[in-house]
């Protein structure tokens, strides 16, 4: 067992820093010194990819001029398809609401051939991961999560931690979504004489899992196996034994 955050880190090379996770079912924030995460440097958020994807199917019903009942039947999986093709995140939500030319139509065709177009949804979509309250939710957003879990790490160390912020999950693959989580934390620490910046592999999806193999490779790591020979020869319980 392993902390996917620690995991995220070591698929960047990284055992200090702050990872980001957004994932399908929920998000976290967990802040890692040396290979050892800190737990109260730890924080959750209950919007992820899941919950967006029904936040877009609701926000494309309120559109007047869109068939209720064909909205209704979409499933899982062709709402996540349509998420991930078609949103992204607005560097300037409460501006990109106002005018209505700052955002550009997307057409998406759905497995029944019907077409189903998104002007606002496109970036409204991923926005509750920022303003949770659109989803009636009363918590920080993920930046602002990112703050206090920063904010937990010690003195000495916090510099290093800065400089080492890393996204990872299937919903920080939104286009816009690091140079927002970027802005967002730069705001946080006006005047605190530092500059932020995260790092947002391409196949961050997948970090925890690269992470893993990683770390899993390692010579140190050698002794934490339960090898397939020593569970036929002793067992299920020697699990207690060899741990």
């Amino acid at each position: 067992l392993a902390n996917t955050g620690f995991l995220s880190l070591c698929a960047h090379g990284r055992v200090t820093g702050l990872a980001v996770e957004a994932g399908a079912a929920v998000s976290h924030v967990t802040s890692v010194w040396g290979g050892q995460t800190l737990r109260k440097g730890t924080r959750s958020l209950r919007v992820a990819g899941d919950h967006l994807s029904r936040y877009l199917q609701q926000l494309l019903l309120q559109q007047s001029h869109t068939e209720p009942s064909g909205l209704q039947a979409l499933t899982k999986k062709v709402l996540t398809q349509l998420k991930e093709q078609c949103c992204y995140v607005s560097l300037d939500y409460e501006g990109d609401l106002q005018e209505e030319g700052s955002h550009h139509p997307a057409r998406f065709q759905t497995p029944d051939g019907r077409w189903i177009t998104l002007g606002k949804e496109r970036f409204c979509c991923p926005e509750p991961l920022f303003r949770p309250e659109l989803l009636q939710l009363s918590c920080p957003g993920l930046h602002q999560l990112a703050w206090q879990s920063l904010h937990t790490v010690p003195q000495r160390a916090r510099r290093y931690v800065l400089g080492n912020i890393v996204l990872s999950g299937g919903s920080s693959m939104f286009p816009g979504f690091p140079e927002r989580m970027c802005l967002e934390l730069n705001l946080l620490f006006r005047g605190a004489g530092v500059h932020i910046e995260v790092l947002a592999s391409p196949k961050r999806a997948t970090a925890a899992w690269a992470g893993g193999s990683m770390a899993a490779s390692l010579t140190s790591f050698q002794h934490t196996w339960m090898t397939k020979g020593e569970y036929q020869e002793h067992g299920a319980q020697y699990v207690h034994t060899k741990f």
